[in-house]
């Protein structure tokens, strides 16, 4: 506000020095002797000089600037040029700034002021009409329009604002509306489902005859693996609700030994390196970097052979990567263009949530032909 407020202080102050110019050379040009030049231009130059006061003031600054002539009239019996411009500047503030009664007192006075001198020098009325209509009640108009003007584009703009709020809640409404669509459709369809799946293995685990402990050990990692899937699902409903359970807490890389204890009991093998100096992150970046861990692991169960996987855990003063490593099994499609539609999506599901945070991945095949390896960096602030 200051910074608008000091340009239209100095803008006032300006238009006064102009107006003292203008009158003060008329008033200098036009009078008779040295001592009535003294007496006009004194009365002239206060005058104009308040026209760099407060607009608040603005009725004070027109009666006095309207007295000017009535005195010089009636004491020095003759008009004279003297304060033309800063009538003008003030009829134009007193219709710009004021309203009601002293709007229109203002110019009733500055109306009747320019009308007196056509009339003392037995001009018609018509006239003296004339010069209060050019001097005071145009300028006045002008003030009033412009007034009018910047308040109907001040309530434009306000309208647009309004709409602009309506837009975004508007948007923000549907959104939650889908959210929550879509988190039925996951309590509905895949919550049922995966709570089918647990079931049925649970079962099926009981029933088995105890000479099988390898398949009755994978039976336990499917409930397992339903279990947490269930764990995640409800998370990611509660954020679909725009809720949070109290407590609730999405895995990090402090759940990597539970994640790598699943993969190995589906039978394959997978080892986690972590090298470097362990840092903390931020609780995001930690989600985000398991997220895409877990897809790594998801990859080589899919489309790896027996020999299994390699994840490597890196710390640099700067950078935080995962490295991931397996053989590619033949004719599964995780090599070159025949990838298949869902190893597609996992790849371009990490290169997403890289991106989330500036980082960079890279997929494909070493030189050898047979190792892929996956490797995701993201920037860290050096501590």
């Amino acid at each position: 506000m200051d910074s608008i407020k000091l340009p239209l202080k100095h803008q006032s102050r300006l238009v006064a020095v102009v107006c003292m110019a203008v009158d003060a050379g008329f008033v200098v040009y036009d009078a008779r002797s040295a001592q009535q030049m003294v007496v006009v231009l004194a009365m002239t130059l206060a005058v104009d000089a308040m026209l760099a006061g407060p607009a608040r003031l603005s009725g004070w600054v027109a009666l006095a600037q309207a007295a000017v002539p009535v005195v010089i009239l009636l004491t020095m019996g003759r008009g004279i040029d003297h304060n033309d411009a800063g009538m003008l500047i003030a009829a134009y503030r007193a219709g710009a700034w004021l309203r009601g009664a002293p709007a229109w007192a203002s110019l009733g006075v500055l109306s009747a002021s320019l009308m007196t001198i056509p009339l003392m020098a037995d001009h018609s009325l018509v006239i003296a009409a004339l010069v209060a209509t050019k001097a005071a009640v145009l300028p006045w108009l002008v003030g009033r329009y412009t007034t009018a003007r910047r308040a109907y584009l001040a309530e434009l703009e306000k309208q647009r604002e309004v709409e602009k709020l309506d837009a975004q809640a508007a948007v923000t409404k549907a959104i939650t509306e889908e959210r929550s669509a879509i988190a039925r459709d996951l309590h509905d369809v895949i919550v049922h489902h995966v709570s089918a799946i647990g079931m049925h293995a649970g079962a099926a685990r009981l029933g088995l005859p105890d000479s099988n402990p390898k398949l009755a050990t994978s039976l336990r990692s499917v409930e397992a693996a339903s279990r947490a899937a269930m764990v995640d699902l409800r998370h990611l409903l509660d954020l679909l609700h725009g809720a949070r359970s109290e407590g609730a807490r999405q895995p990090g890389l402090d759940n990597l030994d539970e994640l790598f204890d699943g993969v190995r009991a589906a039978g394959t093998p997978a080892r986690l390196l972590v090298c470097g100096q362990h840092r903390e992150i931020p609780e995001s970046l930690d989600i985000t970097v398991y997220r895409i861990i877990q897809e790594m692991l998801t990859n080589a169960l899919r489309h790896g052979d027996a020999s299994g996987v390699t994840v490597t855990l890196e710390y640099a003063p700067a950078a935080l990567t995962i490295t991931a490593e397996n053989t590619a099994g033949s004719g599964n499609g995780h090599s070159g263009s025949g990838r298949t539609g869902s190893g597609r999506r996992g790849l371009v599901g990490i290169r997403n949530r890289a991106g989330m945070f500036a980082g960079t991945a890279q997929s494909g095949l070493e030189p050898d032909g047979r190792t892929w390896r996956t490797a995701v960096t993201f920037p860290l602030e050096a501590s």
